[in-house]
């Protein structure tokens, strides 16, 4: 499936300047995430559309639904083990699937009420929850937080080819848009088309903590 892209400026106009959004590529089928690994794990992915060989579905695994934000993570593809980045089409319902189950790394008391309840939680649920500092193309933190998932167990199995309806190694893309970052001509990057995701569900919206797109 190709990778829709529009010019990063442009977009940036329209994007939420802070608060905790889901940002992503995504439509009424599907919802793009993005991981970055070493070669080895990266190609296998992406010449058979789903992840195997030296994947291991034993730790957890991490996807990000803005691409920035993987930039950023993984150096524009620079970084080692981190040097294929991957853009992973996920089934829309299996993506939304995940959200009611995901647990905030971190203590949130007015969501999981005691410390023992929330421990509980986490260590029954296969999704984690983080928001984390989203980022410009530079790397420079912004106010707007985004959203990060792991998996595990059951829902990384899941992930890792169920669920799966396209993969794409986008490096060579990733590349050609950090040179231009380098020569710092943002006028001429492009990104994923991003816009707001927001949850059919109500609740899992609220208990997420997302911001009402303005």
């Amino acid at each position: 499936m190709p990778l829709v892209t529009e010019p990063y400026t442009a977009q940036r106009e329209r994007w939420p300047g802070a608060g905790r959004h889901i940002m992503a590529l995504h439509d009424e089928r599907t919802v793009v995430v993005y991981q970055a690994y070493n070669p080895r794990i990266g190609h296998f992915a992406a010449e058979h559309r789903y992840f195997g060989g030296d994947f291991r579905l034993g730790r957890m695994s991490w996807i990000k639904t803005n691409f920035l934000w993987m930039m950023y993570r993984c150096g524009w593809a620079s970084k080692p083990d981190q040097e294929t980045v991957l853009a992973v089409w996920l089934r829309r319902e299996a993506f939304e699937s995940l959200l009611p189950q995901a647990v905030h790394s971190k203590h949130v008391p007015e969501v999981y009420g005691s410390q023992n309840q929330w421990q509980e939680q986490l260590a029954r649920s296969d999704v984690r929850l983080q928001w984390d500092p989203d980022h410009g193309p530079s790397g420079g933190p912004l106010e707007r937080r985004a959203i990060q998932l792991g998996l595990r167990g059951e829902a990384l199995r899941h992930y890792s080819r169920e669920w799966i309806v396209d993969l794409e190694d986008i490096t060579p893309f990733v590349r050609e848009q950090r040179e231009h970052v380098r020569d710092d001509r943002l006028d001429l990057l492009r990104t994923p088309r991003e816009t707001v995701l927001w949850p059919a569900d109500e609740a899992t919206a609220q208990r997420l903590g997302l911001s009402r797109p303005s």
